[in-house]
């Protein structure tokens, strides 16, 4: 995916108030969603820790909406936010580069989430 083997990700897992409130201050738009990315591998400081590719925000209770609308498990749906965010974190793009980069986002999601599932690599656990 065009990034060294040795990464950095950090992960948070948070509800729906604190997703938009980051959603709006960082990215004008007030309202939750599921996943936010932010690069530390862009801008002034991007040579600072080469190693970390960035942040990674997910909402947990817009993934357990999601997850009841798309009949699948709560697990399996953190997964696919997590695997969505770091693709952007390895600049792929489904928003702003328009259709061609978002059906190449896309063709990549569904090839990493087939192989992960294959490998049993869907199976975490949420309490």
């Amino acid at each position: 995916m065009g990034c060294p083997e040795e990464t950095e990700v950090s992960v948070s897992i948070v509800g729906d108030r604190t997703i938009q409130r980051i959603n709006r201050d960082y990215l004008a738009k007030d309202r939750p969603t599921n996943v936010i990315s932010f690069s530390l591998q862009e801008g002034e400081y991007s040579g600072v820790t080469p190693l970390a590719l960035g942040d990674v925000i997910i909402s947990a209770d817009t993934a357990q909406r999601e997850a009841e609308q798309g009949g699948m498990e709560l697990s399996e749906r953190l997964c696919f936010l997590l695997m969505h965010g770091i693709l952007h974190l390895c600049g792929f793009d489904h928003e702003r580069s328009g259709e061609e980069e978002a059906r190449r986002m896309e063709k990549k999601e569904r090839e990493l989430f087939r192989i992960l599932k294959k490998e049993g690599l869907l199976n975490l656990t949420v309490s």
